[in-house]
Parts: structure tokens; C-alpha cells; sequence
């Protein structure tokens, strides 16, 4: 990508709820959004602070749209940021995680690796109730290498 274009695209999320509503959640309710685009986007997100509300606010309404790849990978990012994000944020995670029990679908590793990051950063938010969800869905959805690891850290879980 164009480096002025890298820096617009920076100069762009100082106004993040315009930035988000504007480019970011158009584009992945589209569904159209490559994975390449969802990495460059992302790396403008991890390298830019954005306020608290407006990144739970966004990644709330990511969680509640239908999946692509992309949806994973801004998902992830927004969890690396280590927010301490609302009750509510938390609940359409693990409800965004969930529903995927009765899909038939196999899922790709973008996806564990999203609920790895989820799992990881916020399990000690999660109620036991959300902890059994979660431990049942492993269960249904496995991936080799990365839900041995998903499992451990619910079960380690206060």
C-alpha cells in the first residue's frame, strides 16, 4: 500500500466514530472485504490509540454481523488492544462465539485464533454460565493445535 495512503488512513481514526462508521463497518457488512484489506486496516488500528467506547462500540457491532474472515481479524485486533471493555461488549463475544455451535461449517484457523485472543485477554470476565458455553463449543468446533490451548486457559480461569 501507498505510504500516503498508510498515513491517511491514520490521520483518519483521530476521529475514530467517523472513521469506524464510515469505512470500517461499511465495509464488512458489504462482505466483500478481503482478508489483505482487513490486515492493512488492522495494522492501522493496532498502531493508533482509540478511545475505549468507540472501540467496544465498534467491536460490539462486528460481533453481531454474519462471518468472513475479515470479521475475525478485526476482532482479534481490537481484543490484543487490551481494553477493559463493558459487560455488554464481553456478553456479544462470547454470544458471537457461540452461535457458531450449530453452524456446519469448518471454521479456519482466523476464527480460533480470535477466540484464543477473546479467551486469553478476558476470562476472568466471563461468567461460569459463558465458561460452560464455551468449553461445550469446543467440544463441536476443534482445531488441532489451538483449542488444547483455548481449553487450558478456561480451565485456568478464576
Amino acid at each position: 500500500m501507498n505510504c500516503y495512503l498508510y498515513r491517511a488512513l491514520r490521520k483518519a481514526l483521530f476521529r475514530p466514530a467517523a472513521f469506524f462508521k464510515g469505512i470500517i463497518l461499511p465495509l464488512l457488512e458489504a462482505g466483500d472485504c478481503t482478508l489483505r484489506e482487513a490486515i492493512i486496516f488492522g495494522s492501522v488500528l493496532s498502531k493508533t490509540s482509540v478511545p475505549v467506547l468507540h472501540a467496544s462500540a465498534c467491536l460490539l457491532k462486528i460481533c453481531e454481523m454474519e462471518y468472513s474472515g475479515a470479521n475475525s481479524i478485526f476482532i482479534r485486533i481490537f481484543l490484543e488492544k487490551r481494553y477493559a471493555l463493558p459487560y455488554r461488549v464481553v456478553d456479544g463475544a462470547v454470544f458471537h462465539f457461540v452461535r457458531f455451535e450449530t453452524d456446519h461449517r469448518e471454521l479456519p484457523t482466523l476464527w480460533h485464533q480470535a477466540l484464543l485472543t477473546f479467551v486469553q485477554r478476558y476470562k476472568n470476565d466471563i461468567s461460569s454460565e459463558q465458561k460452560d458455553a464455551l468449553l461445550q463449543l469446543l467440544r463441536k468446533k476443534s482445531h488441532v493445535k489451538v483449542t488444547p490451548e483455548i481449553r487450558r486457559e478456561l480451565q485456568a480461569a478464576k
